[in-house]
């Protein structure tokens, strides 16, 4: 009997240190990132089936016009000195969206540091954390939001939205150094082999 407790103490102490060293390498992985990325976040003003519609509009006007305006971007730091420059006629682009949907929401567009759950696009997975964005906020900002990555472009690509071709896989290769990248790739693996650990874990309690 001690025996067997021994072993499940050693084993509960093993998925302990696994989960720690899980999270330090997931925060290191966060913090290199983020440093190196710009992303865009739209915020709709309710979870309303018409806010959320409204959101998605603000999006793609958004979007078709940064497309141009970023296609020769090298480098993040001219990514956000475009985006800053270009705040007010992104604001513009939503009210217009509006005015012709009949609403007169507020609408405010920054440069702010957001909190980002996991996102996965395709094969890449971009872990949790906190992350510097292009943050457009429609009237109250109370519901369902809406993010890509900007900068490396993995917006205004493919089929326009989550549609990672070739040439944003090499973009993003290029900013990332390679056992980032590599990292990136493996991240939503890891994701699913650690909630399995936590479930294991929850069972032994």
């Amino acid at each position: 009997m001690r025996k067997l407790y021994k072993k499940a103490v050693c084993g509960m102490l093993g998925i302990c240190l696994f989960a720690a060293a899980f999270q330090y390498r997931n925060d290191r992985l966060q913090q290199d990132i983020a440093d190196k990325i710009l992303r865009f976040h739209v915020i709709a003003n309710s979870d309303s089936k018409e806010d959320q519609q409204l959101k998605l509009k603000i999006r793609d006007s958004i979007g078709t016009y940064l497309q141009e305006k970023l296609q020769n971007v090298s480098s993040l730091n001219a990514c956000i000195a475009i985006v800053e420059q270009e705040k007010t006629a992104i604001e513009t682009c939503a009210k217009e969206v509006m005015e012709q949907e009949g609403v007169s929401y507020s609408v405010k567009a920054e440069i702010a540091q957001v909190d980002f759950p996991v996102k996965s696009y395709g094969t890449y997975t971009f872990p949790a954390g906190n992350y510097q964005a292009l943050r457009v906020t429609i009237g109250e900002g109370e519901g369902k939001n809406w993010w890509c990555v900007m900068y490396p472009n993995m917006c205004f690509s493919g089929s326009m939205y989550e549609v990672v071709d070739e040439k944003a896989k090499e973009e993003l290769h290029a900013v990332l150094t390679e056992e980032e990248y590599q990292e990136i790739m493996a991240e939503g693996k890891i994701h699913v082999k650690f909630r399995y650990i936590e479930r294991i874990f929850n069972k032994n309690e």
